[in-house]
């Protein structure tokens, strides 16, 4: 009796759909927008925290020891640092590599002037530990606890790198936020139109559904299987084209931009969906489900 109920609201609520073809199919296609929207922003996200995370390796806090510390207070200082949630890695740079680096960088075309110093090294008091955090957001608690370590002289850090990176990752999650919203909000009211009209069309078939006995669940069950066929339609969609975009993508600037795409660094199509596959399929079933069941409690009278 079960699967037989089963079947017949499933049958009603793809009849349904079908009846109301144009209602059903522009809440579908906001549904797809909707999530196909979410799709293309989780993976702008996803790949941009990557290379976030990457630009934030450049983004170090540099800590220097007192003149004249012995390599065992250093190592102490390393362990503390260690303890830090905040930290990611931390490499110790002793004044030969300080010496070096600069040289590298600043005296590059001019060898002459880095041999004038005859071998004297005029950093012998810079070794440091540069340190890597999580996320530079932390950055700021950190540098307070650095600066309070015995055998620390100074701290340096890159706020202007940091805030800058941490503003504009959360650009990104509020405009996503607020686009996904109101997207979610358009397909809920799409839906709920959909399924008044079907209540409309059926009204005088469930008055008498209820007359020789049907539960109030029975004549609600295929407004739900319409609103959640709905849903996992709109999900089906959107998944397959963002598949398609995202390999496409991918391989055009890994072809075209050389350049670029040694730079960066796409995160593989699998890692994203693995999340985007069950999310868009909660939020179309979800979305479907709850459009029609507001729909049903303030619609229908059962």
């Amino acid at each position: 009796m079960k699967l037989n109920s089963l079947i017949y609201n499933l049958q009603q609520g793809l009849k349904n759909i079908w009846r109301n073809k144009m209602f059903s199919l522009a809440s579908i296609a906001t549904m797809s927008a909707c999530i196909f929207i979410f799709g293309i922003f989780y993976s702008l996200g996803v790949n941009f925290q990557g290379m976030v995370k990457e630009a934030e390796k450049g983004v170090t806090v540099t800590v220097f020891f007192d003149e004249g510390i012995d390599q065992s207070k250093i190592d102490e200082i390393g362990k503390q640092i260690s303890t830090r949630a905040e930290v990611d890695s931390y490499e110790f740079i002793s004044p030969e590599q300080a010496w070096e680096s600069f040289k590298t960088s600043y005296f590059e075309g001019d060898e002459n002037i880095a041999a004038s110093f005859n071998g004297d090294n005029p950093l012998i008091n810079s070794a440091n530990y540069k340190v890597v955090l999580v996320d530079v957001a932390q950055q700021p608690s950190f540098v307070e606890f650095a600066k309070q370590l015995d055998g620390v002289r100074e701290v340096k850090q890159s706020e202007v790198a940091a805030s800058v990176l941490t503003d504009f990752n959360s650009l990104i999650t509020v405009v996503s936020v607020v686009i996904i919203a109101i997207l979610i909000l358009v397909a809920v009211f799409l839906i709920n139109n959909t399924v008044t009209v079907g209540i409309a069309v059926r009204r005088e078939e469930i008055a008498i559904m209820k007359l020789i006995g049907a539960t109030d669940s029975f004549v609600r069950a295929p407004f739900i299987v319409e609103g959640i066929v709905i849903g996992l339609i709109g999900a089906a969609i959107p998944l397959v084209l963002m598949f398609l975009v995202y390999n496409s993508v991918v391989s055009y600037v890994a072809n075209q931009f050389n350049l670029l795409s040694n730079m960066l660094t796409f995160v593989p199509i699998g890692q994203v969906f693995a999340v985007l596959i069950p999310v868009s399929i909660i939020l179309g079933v979800g979305i479907g489900y709850l459009g029609s069941r507001f729909t049903l409690k303030k619609h229908l009278n059962v």
